[in-house]
């Protein structure tokens, strides 16, 4: 498909996904989609549509008692000689029909059709999710104009292999910096090596027991590792630095500077330094809106909802006071990779219980076709 092309909101989801998919969107390059997207929607005179850079946002204005937020990033991890998309029997292969354009295609296809929800709706579709979290597109959004994103709950199609997941883990990044003396090798009783001293720090890591936290009934799994290690100056110099990184994935029962402050026992002696950090996301699934939401996928899905362990922008809603979930077709694990791909089934799953919930419909109570 062009660039330059309308896409078709009337099409079936999946020939939809397609078309998404196949108008490239790597991070920093979205605009062609994002102007494909927004001439698509200003097309349906009962939403009234705004952008800010390369997101868009489409919104109803019925009056109804409660306003939800179905939202979606634009971009796209850099292609890997897999576009233009293909679909093969029953799954559909392509750059970006996990993470997360499916998603995006179930949302825009909803919200053209969908002319009377029970919900206002904001439909949100946003630029920079797959690079540095200043440049996010929905953070952009929060800070220029939080009131587009007022609402009573939101959900964010990040792949989640068709099923619910509540809230997310936060995540906090830090270097433990160790300190040593230079000197040549052949005397190197003279310095002091810090490679060598990194590994208590190593060994205090091995010996440590990640716990699984329950908040809000489900189960959180955390993390603590050691993610990169450097130091050393030359193959004859005794290092006279060496930086251990740690990344820590922690349950959203805790805030950043209490997962500071759990970093730091454990590495106490040593100089540890924050350089990077994002709060979790509680579930979320005790609001009403949740509740419906909940009980109109889970009708069409099955299952029980299950936590997002890698962080997402529902943490970006809960920071807002909005409690969010993650919905949407794709297995997490193909995203990213060169085989992404994802079943035609998944698509019209997660289509059918949104228009379910969003609709007040029973799932066995839709035409059939909707799906």
């Amino acid at each position: 498909m062009a660039a330059d092309e309308h896409l078709d909101l009337s099409a079936d989801v999946v020939t939809l996904t397609r078309q998404v998919c196949d108008v490239p969107s790597v991070s920093g390059a979205e605009t062609p989609l994002a102007d494909a997207v927004e001439a698509a929607l200003r097309a349906h005179p009962h939403l009234e549509v705004l952008r800010d850079g390369d997101a868009v946002v489409a919104r109803t204005h019925l009056g109804r008692e409660q306003r939800v937020v179905v939202a979606g990033h634009l971009d796209t991890v850099p292609v890997a000689d897999n576009l233009p998309t293909r679909l093969e029997g029953d799954v559909l292969w392509g750059r970006g029909t996990v993470d997360m354009k499916g998603g995006v295609a179930v949302a825009l296809s909803l919200a053209a059709s969908l002319t009377e929800p029970v919900h206002d709706v904001t439909w949100v579709f946003y630029d920079h999710e797959e690079v540095a979290a200043d440049l996010n597109g929905l953070g952009r959004i929060a800070r220029h104009h939080p009131d587009w994103l007022t609402a009573d709950f939101a959900v964010l199609g990040e792949p989640s292999d068709g099923g619910l997941e509540g809230g997310c883990n936060g995540t906090l990044r830090v270097e433990v910096r160790l300190a040593g003396v230079a000197a040549h090798s052949a005397r190197a009783w003279v310095g002091v090596n810090a490679v060598h001293a990194a590994g208590e720090v190593l060994r205090r890591l091995e010996a440590y027991r990640p716990a699984t936290v329950e908040v809000d009934g489900l189960a959180y799994r955390e993390s603590l590792n050691a993610v990169l290690i450097s130091g050393g100056v030359a193959a004859n110099v005794i290092p006279d630095a060496c930086v251990v990184t740690v990344n820590y994935r922690f349950a959203p029962s805790r805030d950043v500077d209490e997962a500071v402050a759990h970093v730091r026992d454990l590495f106490d002696g040593y100089d540890v330094v924050v350089t990077d950090s994002a709060p979790g996301a509680r579930p979320g699934l005790d609001a009403p809106a949740a509740q419906d939401f909940a009980a109109a996928v889970l009708a069409v899905t099955g299952g029980r909802p299950a936590p997002k362990y890698g962080w997402t922008d529902v943490a970006r809603f809960s920071a807002l006071g909005v409690p969010a979930v993650n919905f949407g077709p794709g297995d997490p694990l193909l995203a990213h990779t060169a085989d992404e791909r994802v079943p035609v089934a998944q698509i019209e799953l997660c289509h059918r219980a949104l228009r379910a919930w969003l609709t007040g419909t029973q799932p066995e109570e839709l035409p059939l076709g909707t799906a």
